[in-house]
């Protein structure tokens, strides 16, 4: 006979198995979300394109680099749609792809600065 603490845990563990994910392309493709989060320049970046559409140039220029190394990061947060981009002419300017990306960097701002 199983004890009452047994059973309580065995309900526990059904309902948060319940709770997660059960595809893993999806465990994977969060990972992979969060790991574009793990490079400094990548989130100036995004902090800079949530204050304004920019440029290659104009991030740059804002972050001290040169435009290959921008554009090399540029590539990575497009390819995972965290930001998107317009052609306007020559330039290419670019922005925060929506909101779910600006709460991420909010929140994960207010936890560092709590």
């Amino acid at each position: 006979m199983e004890s009452p603490d047994a059973e309580i845990r065995e309900q526990r563990i059904s309902r948060i198995k319940e709770l997660l994910p059960g595809n893993e392309r999806i465990v994977h493709e969060i990972a992979d979300f969060f790991k574009l989060f793990g490079d400094p320049t990548r989130i100036k970046i995004l902090f800079a394109l949530g204050a304004s559409e920019l440029c290659v140039g104009d991030i740059a220029a804002l972050l001290g680099m040169n435009h290959s190394a921008v554009s090399h990061q540029l590539r990575l947060l497009s390819r995972s749609r965290l930001i998107k981009s317009r052609k306007t002419g020559k330039n290419v300017y670019y922005s925060i792809s929506d909101k779910h990306i600006k709460n991420v960097l909010s929140q994960g701002f207010e936890h560092i600065q709590e």
